[in-house]
């Protein structure tokens, strides 16, 4: 590691800390990830391999941030490992809070359509190598604004997705951002709960503010419902036997044009195919 040095902090990654560095041999700027290590008898626990793997895979597109290098050091007698990044200077939460604090006005047409591109290109690129992010939100989507480059970031929770679907963790995905499925306790899911993700970062990109701000699940849920309409077992077959499924007042489907009153008719088609993508199906 002293090939590198830390510049400064720049925040905490599902696993660790995250360190803006710079290479000392190339002055290339780099961020550094850095994971201690609870080693067990077979040396490297599980979690660790399996991101770093899945990193490496999926590091073969530009969509992805790419991972440079992995650093095994030890301090103090505790064993740590660093995964080395490419760097970008921001994460689209900054991106978008930044013109909202100088009043820049919503977002350009032509950046939402780039930004929206590089997305799905990316989240396209992770489903077609069988991995799921269960964690997409504007934080975990990292901008280069000169290049006007949006890159897929921190897959620490990402897991490989097998046929037939395993039962996986319900505490997945930030809430603003989390499937209704997920929400309903649903334990076997799949892709649809990223796209569902993309839709709400979407809706935010042009709103300039969350979609479906919810301060605890049952919040979520009544956000969702009140605008896209309560699911039934016509539209939604099996929805009352999901875990954590209630009696919830029947709200009807609001136009989508109310909620994101700024964006075009093909915009607002594109925002329903999200939608449908997943549980109103």
């Amino acid at each position: 590691m002293d090939k590198y040095e830390k510049l400064e902090k720049v925040g905490e990654g599902t696993y660790g800390k995250v360190y803006k560095a710079r290479d000392k041999i190339t002055g290339q700027l780099v961020a550094l990830k850095k994971t201690r290590l609870e080693m067990d008898e077979e040396g490297v626990p599980p979690s660790s391999l399996r991101e770093i793997s899945l990193l490496q895979m999926l590091s073969q597109s530009i969509y992805v941030v790419r991972l440079l290098c992995v650093e095994h050091v030890s301090k103090k007698g505790k064993p740590l490992l660093y995964l080395v990044f490419e760097y970008l200077d921001t994460d689209l939460k900054k991106f978008i809070d930044s013109r909202r604090s100088v009043n820049a006005g919503p977002l350009p047409p032509n950046v939402v359509q780039s930004f929206m591109y590089q997305l799905c290109k990316g989240v396209a690129h992770c489903h077609s190598h069988g991995v799921l992010h269960r964690d997409l939100k504007p934080q975990n989507l990292l901008v280069d604004k000169s290049k006007g480059l949006l890159k897929v970031g921190d897959l620490g929770l990402g897991r490989a997705f097998t046929v037939p679907l395993k039962c996986y963790t319900h505490e997945v995905v930030t809430l603003w951002y989390r499937a209704p499925e997920v929400l309903l306790g649903s334990t076997h899911y799949s892709t649809p709960v990223d796209i569902w993700s993309v839709g709400c970062i979407f809706a935010e990109m042009v709103r300039r503010q969350p979609l479906f701000p919810g301060d605890c699940e049952i919040q979520q849920l009544l956000h969702i419902f009140t605008l896209l309409g309560t699911p039934n077992e016509e539209m939604w077959p099996g929805v009352k036997r999901l875990r954590d499924w209630h009696e919830y007042p029947q709200w009807k489907p609001e136009n989508l044009a109310r909620a994101v009153p700024n964006l075009s008719p093909s915009g607002l088609d594109l925002l329903s195919v999200f939608k449908d993508a997943r549980a109103f199906r």
